[in-house]
């Protein structure tokens, strides 16, 4: 998910422009955030790295809670709810991931 959402972010892709000006954030906040996100799940997928994880995950996780609380504050709730429940099952996604991990893997 976060080298797609990410490469969506750096390239403005449908959907992206137009979220972060409902919400009310800077264009350039997409560049930001896009380049944390593939650094991100870069971190996630090459072998070692024990603490660069650990970073990569917690910023998934504040990203993705930050990015419901967003939607919530601003008002835009989508269809049902859509986008702060949407951000909020990627957090739990993030946690989950993270908390599974093999015993390899953990500091």
């Amino acid at each position: 998910m976060a080298p797609l959402a990410g490469n969506g972010d750096l390239t403005n892709q449908w959907g992206t422009l137009e979220t972060v000006e409902i919400l009310g954030y800077p264009v350039y906040f997409l560049t930001v955030i896009g380049v944390w996100k593939v650094l991100g799940a870069i971190a996630i997928l090459v072998p070692g790295l024990p603490r660069m994880k650990e970073w990569a995950y917690a910023g998934i996780f504040f990203e993705m809670t930050g990015a419901a609380a967003s939607h919530a504050f601003v008002g835009d709730y989508g269809a049902y709810a859509y986008h702060i429940l949407t951000t909020l099952g990627f957090a739990t996604l993030a946690l989950v991931s993270w908390a599974l991990r093999p015993k390899s893997r953990k500091l």
